[in-house]
């Protein structure tokens, strides 16, 4: 996955991007933004829960969470976790 093709790709289409990267069995719970945001997984394994549905998405599988949707996301695999996330602009 090129990730300067997805930044720039995000940027077309309104949004942010930045990478995060969690050691294993991290968890951010329950979080809202005031805006709709996009989440990739470029290594690893991640869980999300998005308003009572669970997702595990594929590497490079792009996941919209939409403004003020309660949301968790969890590294579920062995190993750190790497991912994008950007909010639209």
């Amino acid at each position: 996955m090129d990730m300067e093709a997805i930044q720039q790709d995000w940027a077309r289409r309104g949004f942010s991007c930045g990478l995060w990267i969690d050691p294993p069995g991290q968890v951010w719970r329950d979080y809202t933004h005031p805006a709709d945001e996009l989440l990739m997984v470029m290594e690893g394994e991640l869980e999300l829960e998005i308003d009572g549905r669970t997702l595990r998405p594929r590497l490079g599988e792009e996941v919209f969470i939409p403004a003020r949707a309660r949301h968790t996301v969890r590294n579920v695999g062995g190993g750190t976790a790497r991912w994008l996330y950007g909010y639209r602009r």
